[in-house]
């Protein structure tokens, strides 16, 4: 209460008036600096809404006079940025890619910038280590169904593999033995303890040979080492894609299951992509350029 108010005699301060348990404030004035301080931010905080975007209302926030935004700091970083690269984005993408790796500065360039672009559109499928997971190749090994040089690479990813819409895309199709009543259930039994005995974890069997001879033969090669022409897997060696278990296999020639791959075409630049072929190719199972048959538009399916 004002009526409480004292001169303190020690300090020669007033007191607010306010007292408890004899414990009384004085009321000491805010140091001068203190006050300007207070009041240069108060003058900035002015000046700043008045210069820059601050107000938030029901679509937008106010503009400021400068016009400046952070969304158009952050797309002029990345002009500048596209602006630097332009020369080397132009040389890779003119260079054929044969001829990339006869460039030592050129490959690495396109190794590093492929690396990058993996990074932001190929690990949700194929893996940060691109090592993939079941139903998504592994990269880094040396089995490919339709060709592991720079040049199928690219192939691939410019036209996808079961990319509706592209009629270049990669295309193999299984039969549903099982589903469609192609083969018994017996006669498929038959054809897994075949496929098994492929890896030697299983028995041949006379009617699993004949079987297979039959149906598969024609895509999968007759010793199962599969067939690139047809995108088919080899059935012979220790990489599948679905699974190696006898209900894996059981599974995949009852009802096929068949991957699909974007096409990148007209989601990436053609240096972008070639960039990406060629850090594909140099995980580890790249393979050097040589004939590969075109791709057929149906056969087999994925191993």
């Amino acid at each position: 209460m004002a009526t409480n108010k004292r001169i303190d005699e020690p300090t020669g301060t007033e007191t607010v008036g306010h007292e408890w348990d004899g414990i009384e404030e004085l009321n000491t004035p805010l140091p001068r600096w203190w006050l300007w301080t207070f009041y240069a931010t108060c003058l900035w905080g002015l000046v700043y809404v008045i210069l820059y975007p601050a107000w938030p209302l029901l679509e937008q926030g106010t503009e400021g006079v400068l016009g400046w935004t952070s969304r158009g700091q952050l797309e002029q970083a990345l002009e500048d940025v596209a602006e630097d690269r332009a020369p080397v984005m132009a040389a890779i993408a003119s260079t054929p890619i044969a001829d990339l790796p006869l460039n030592e500065e050129r490959m690495t360039q396109a190794v590093a910038g492929g690396a990058a672009a993996f990074r932001v559109h190929c690990v949700q499928c194929h893996g940060a280590n691109a090592a993939g997971s079941e139903g998504y190749p592994n990269l880094t090994d040396d089995e490919w169904l339709w060709g592991g040089n720079m040049e199928e690479i690219e192939y691939t990813l410019i036209h996808g593999v079961r990319h509706p819409g592209d009629p270049q895309t990669r295309t193999s199709l299984m039969p549903a033995f099982g589903r469609d009543g192609i083969l018994s259930a017996d006669q498929i039994s038959d054809v897994t303890d075949y496929v098994l005995s492929l890896t030697d974890r299983g028995s041949a069997n006379a009617a699993g040979a004949e079987l297979y001879a039959t149906n598969c033969a024609v895509c999968h090669a007759a010793d199962g080492g599969g067939l690139r022409a047809f995108g088919t897997p080899s059935l012979n060696d220790a990489v599948w894609l679905y699974g190696s278990s006898e209900e894996d296999i059981r599974t995949q020639i009852v009802a096929p299951r068949h991957g699909v791959m974007p096409a990148w075409e007209d989601k990436l630049d053609p240096a972008t992509i070639r960039m990406l072929a060629a850090y594909v190719h140099s995980l580890g199972g790249g393979e050097d350029f040589m004939e590969v048959a075109p791709p057929a538009e149906e056969a087999d399916g994925d191993e």
